[in-house]
C-alpha cells in the first residue's frame, strides 16, 4: 500500500495548551490577554496557510532494516531496533503542512512581527504533529479493517534524529518514499524542506513492545521526552 492523503487546515489546528507550553507557559498559569491575542492570530494564519498532505507507504522488514541502516551513524542500541523483532506491519511516512506556512512565519520574522512569527512557529510545530497522529490513527484503522487486532495491538511512530535513529536516515529514507511527490524535499544538512514536516516509521507492534524503559544512552540527554507521554498515553488506552 502507498497512498497520498491531503487533509483540510482545519483538522490539524493545535489545541492551545501544547502551543502555549512550546513558548513557556505552563498548564494552568495565568495567560496574559496579548499572548491569548498572539495565539488567536496565529491560529488565523495557520488556518489560510496550511495545506496539509501526507504519504504513507508499506515496508517489508528486510527492506526496512536497509532504510533503517542508513549511514550506519544510528547508536548501537536503539527502540526501534529493539521493537523492530516483534512488528506485525511497517510503514514509511511523511506529512507536511506545507510551504506557504513555512513562507509566512519566515515573512513574520523578516518583518520584525517576532512575537507573531514565535507563536506561529509553535503552532505549526503542534499541527504537524497532529498531522502525524492523524497517520498513525489511520494506518491503525487500516490494519485493523484488515483484520490486524488492535488492542493489544498499536501503532507508534519514530522519526529520524530522535532515539538514537541519526538524523541522517533521512537520506535512505526519502529514497525509498519519494516524499517529493507531496512537495518535501531534503537539504543536505537533512533537514526537511518545508520546515514544518515530519517524516518516519509507523511500527504496528504489541503495544507492550512499545512500552521501552528511558535507559538509552541517549535518554540522559534528551530534552523533550515526548516519547513517555506518547507511551502513556498508549498505554492508557
Amino acid at each position: 500500500m502507498s497512498e497520498v492523503i491531503h487533509w483540510t487546515a482545519a483538522e490539524v489546528l493545535p489545541d492551545r495548551q501544547p502551543v502555549l507550553e512550546l513558548i513557556g507557559v505552563p498548564d494552568g498559569g495565568s495567560v496574559p490577554q496579548h499572548i491569548e491575542s498572539l495565539y488567536e492570530g496565529a491560529l488565523q494564519v495557520l488556518a489560510e496557510s496550511a495545506a496539509p498532505a501526507g504519504i504513507v507507504a508499506d515496508i517489508a522488514r528486510r527492506e526496512f532494516e536497509e532504510v533503517y541502516a542508513g549511514e550506519g551513524r544510528n547508536d548501537p542500541r536503539t527502540p526501534v531496533a529493539d521493537i523492530l523483532p516483534n512488528a506485525d506491519r511497517l510503514a514509511l511516512f511523511t506529512v507536511t503542512l506545507g510551504e506557504d506556512t513555512s513562507a509566512a512565519i519566515t515573512k513574520c520574522f523578516a518583518s520584525h512581527d517576532f512575537a507573531l512569527g514565535s507563536m506561529l512557529d509553535a503552532a505549526a510545530s503542534v499541527a504537524v504533529d497532529r498531522a502525524a497522529d492523524l497517520v498513525e490513527r489511520r494506518y491503525e484503522h487500516e490494519l485493523c479493517a484488515a483484520g490486524w487486532e488492535a488492542p493489544p495491538g498499536a501503532v507508534l511512530r519514530y522519526s529520524p534524529g530522535y532515539c538514537g535513529w541519526h538524523v541522517s536516515g533521512q537520506r535512505r529514507l526519502f529514497d525509498h518514499l519519494k516524499p517529493e511527490r507531496i512537495g518535501v524535499t531534503l537539504r543536505s544538512s537533512f533537514l526537511m524542506e518545508p520546515l514544518k514536516s515530519t517524516s518516519g516509521v509507523l511500527i504496528a507492534a504489541h503495544r507492550d513492545a512499545h512500552a521501552f524503559a528511558p535507559t538509552y544512552s541517549f535518554c540522559s540527554h534528551c530534552e523533550s521526552k515526548g516519547c513517555r507521554q506518547r507511551i502513556r498515553a498508549l498505554l492508557a488506552r
